[in-house]
């Protein structure tokens, strides 16, 4: 059970940080503030903010959202490889 518990906060830790990676970079990209970004989004600049620094990650509703206004998968906005 250790080992599992080890493996699976690797991953989530992994994915936070491509996430994290990947938000900043399309947020770049796309030319939004973080301000703006929220304001698409219904939440505040400190949640991208917390997003971006991997301290934090959305809910459901707000990783569709962005995957909506970045035109990618979630797959692909998560950073994972199929």
């Amino acid at each position: 059970m250790h080992t599992f518990v080890n493996v699976y906060y690797t991953f989530l830790y992994y994915n936070t940080v491509k996430f994290s990676e990947n938000v900043k970079m399309l947020r770049a990209q796309f030319g939004y503030t973080q301000k703006q970004l929220g304001d698409k989004l219904g939440i505040s600049p400190s949640n991208i903010s917390d997003w971006e620094n991997g301290i934090s990650r959305p809910e459901y509703e707000n990783l569709i959202k962005l995957a909506d206004i970045f035109d990618v998968t979630l797959d692909e906005l998560l950073g994972r490889k199929i």
